[in-house]
């Protein structure tokens, strides 16, 4: 947790469930080492314990993931392509941490219009 590879970016939805949205892409090692002291581990309970999550686009290989608690909050770059479960469909860039935000702060994910 001190020195992820890359992290897995979740939003509330307007029900208050975390909703997976992508993932960033590989973290460089300075990148990655501003994260030690940021990550807790999760408790039991975790939204997506159990879930499996694929290393890329189209490819069957999963991530071996460690779960945190969901309360830090990053700031990422993102293409606008999504999945048609609207999550990114490619990886997003890091931009930095954002320890000074809680998820509270950051708009609910709402359900698209159909």
């Amino acid at each position: 947790m001190a020195a992820p590879r890359s992290l897995l970016l979740g939003r509330y939805d307007d029900d208050g469930r975390l909703q997976y949205a992508g993932r960033t892409t590989n973290l460089a090692r300075t990148a990655s080492s501003t994260f030690d002291g940021l990550l807790t581990p999760s408790r039991r309970g975790h939204p997506w314990t159990g879930w499996s999550f694929s290393a890329g686009w189209g490819i069957k290989e999963t991530l071996n993931v460690t779960l945190v608690r969901p309360e830090l909050v990053v700031e990422v770059g993102a293409d606008v392509a999504r999945d048609a479960s609207g999550r990114w469909r490619h990886p997003a860039r890091l931009h930095r941490a954002r320890p000074d935000l809680s998820p509270a702060d950051i708009p609910r994910l709402t359900s698209p219009p159909h």
